[in-house]
């Protein structure tokens, strides 16, 4: 088997997107994981898919039962990026659902005590996002969803960042604390 590799999971979110995925492009032996929103959100913010899949492997969700999740048995993976993740995504990771491809992903990673690094979309009460056609746009998450982001905070194995410059210290950390 080869070197342990980086499983890096996109949801329907676009909070800094096109920052997390030319990051993601800097890095070796990862692969993508893409939701069915994720796949949207690619589309909406003018990110071909193709491209993607012409530089790294690219896994998309296509089955009830999300296979691949398998291969964090198999010791395939290190680390788990979500980045960026939907409130929806958070929310079900904190309730223990795992319904999707990544929320599938999150679960495994945790039953395996594989370290998750995640990229919340909604991070604090008053944000400035990048909205399709880059534009810059305020928004104002609800009390809710900051609340399923500070419990994520508690959850073992998960480490969450609050900006795209918090998401790559994480991630330098993680690689570095492997070698």
């Amino acid at each position: 088997m080869s070197a342990p590799r980086i499983a890096w999971a996109l949801t329907g979110s676009g909070h800094y997107i096109e920052e997390c995925l030319e990051f993601m492009l800097t890095l070796d032996n990862v692969d993508l994981y893409l939701s069915q929103a994720g796949e949207e959100v690619l589309k909406m913010y003018g990110i071909e898919l193709k491209s993607l899949k012409d530089t790294i492997p690219v896994y998309r969700d296509k089955a009830a039962s999300a296979p691949p999740v398998g291969l964090f048995y198999k010791g395939y993976y290190h680390t788990l990026i979500m980045a960026p993740t939907t409130s929806n995504t958070v929310a079900k990771c904190v309730l223990g659902i795992a319904d999707s491809l990544v929320t599938n992903l999150y679960s495994q990673a945790g039953k395996c005590r594989i370290n998750s690094i995640v990229y919340p979309c909604d991070i604090a009460p008053t944000m400035e996002t990048t909205a399709p056609g880059h534009r810059k746009v305020m928004v104002y998450p609800r009390p809710i969803d900051l609340e399923a982001t500070a419990k994520l905070r508690h959850f073992p194995y998960t480490q969450v960042v609050d900006s795209v410059d918090a998401l790559k210290i994480a991630v330098n950390q993680r690689l570095t604390s492997l070698l």
